[in-house]
């Protein structure tokens, strides 16, 4: 079994949690509220508690057969004493006997701890509201997927990022033209001219974010951003108390390629909105070296909905401190094709009032 670290109030000895409104810990039993850093360090001054030892013999079911575990953790509750099951990324969870948050210490210890995390700013409130808001509008989406069922899936989860600084010295060249047309009495003229254009110089880039876990689409995990990195604190596992996490099981290395093209990319796109005044600009060649390169380990706070509905899964996420939402949403192939009919007539019945103008007007 791998350890648990659970968060109780002073007071009460209710579970306590992580609240976003307050950034504090708050015992949702006595509302009594604490600063993580003092409640830190009465948890590391409480001693600790010794674990039952309770042997009833031999124990039911078979053995696993080779590989079949693979991959999974079990962990005891200290409140209730249920065994939590997870996988081998899960880093902070809820018993799903008694509701406790539940934080794996043993899964973010060593050199698995995090520089920092930006803790949750919105809570669970506001993520169902702009969820909602998400699916205002949208007439072609399935009534099923407006019901608010589906919105009491989502869940808050720390989610684990790659923070790379570097400093990329580029060399830029473009094959740009230049047109201009005239007139004179007896014909039109087109006249092109050809330019060589030259880029270079040095952009420097501040905690480039790559997504550490394989369970997040990376797309989707690039398109909550920005993070607003002056909210991040040093990590501590407080923040957790409440939520999920996952530690990376896409290691530093792994994720170099990504934040190389996420740097030239962004590279390339800021060097060619210099080269202005000109018809048309194609690059030729481009190098791009990087200097100086730092990185480090990040938990950023996400609010998450999965869902599957006529056979597919959807995925939406919205960013736990700024809000902004992201999803593709499903759509009602029949009401998407009453639309679509509706939409032809519309522009039949366009096309004839045209065609009959045009004749009014002695055109046709």
């Amino acid at each position: 079994m791998s350890a648990l670290q659970e968060y109780k109030c002073p007071c009460c000895g209710g579970a306590i949690a992580f609240d976003s409104g307050t950034q504090k810990m708050k015992c949702p039993y006595c509302d009594t509220e604490f600063e993580v850093e003092a409640l830190e360090s009465y948890q590391n001054g409480a001693a600790s508690d010794v674990e039952d030892d309770m042997n009833w013999g031999e124990a039911a079911g078979g053995a696993w057969k080779e590989g079949e575990a693979d991959g999974l953790r079990s962990f005891v509750c200290k409140s209730c004493g249920g065994e939590i099951v997870g996988d081998e990324t899960t880093a902070a969870a809820s018993c799903p006997f008694c509701g406790n948050s539940v934080i794996m210490t043993g899964q973010l210890s060593g050199a698995l701890k995090p520089d920092c995390i930006i803790p949750f700013k919105l809570d669970k409130t506001a993520a169902k509201a702009a969820l909602q808001k998400h699916y205002g509008g949208k007439r072609l989406l399935p009534k099923v997927f407006k019901d608010q069922n589906h919105i009491d899936e989502i869940k808050g989860v720390y989610v684990p990022f790659w923070l790379f600084d570097a400093d990329a010295q580029a060399s830029i060249r473009y094959k740009a033209t230049r047109v201009r047309t005239y007139s004179d009495s007896d014909y039109h003229y087109k006249e092109t001219s050809c330019f060589s254009v030259s880029r270079g110089g040095v952009l420097g880039f501040e905690r480039v974010p790559v997504d550490g876990s394989s369970k997040m689409p990376d797309e989707l995990m690039e398109s909550i951003e920005p993070f607003s990195f002056s909210d991040a604190v040093d990590f501590k596992t407080a923040y957790l108390a409440g939520y999920l996490a996952d530690k990376y099981d896409v290691d530093e290395e792994q994720s170099i390629g990504r934040a190389n093209e996420r740097i030239r990319r962004s590279t390339e796109e800021a060097f060619a909105a210099t080269v202005e005044g000109y018809t048309s600009v194609v690059p030729e060649t481009s190098s791009i070296k990087l200097q100086g390169g730092s990185v480090k380990y990040a938990l950023y706070p996400v609010w998450l909905l999965n869902t599957t509905w006529n056979g597919g899964k959807y995925t939406f996420a919205m960013n736990g401190q700024t809000g902004k939402m992201v999803g593709d949403l499903p759509v009602d192939k029949s009401a998407a094709h009453k639309w679509t009919i509706g939409l032809t007539a519309l522009c039949s019945a366009a096309a004839y009032g045209i065609v009959w103008l045009l004749h009014i007007a002695g055109i046709l």
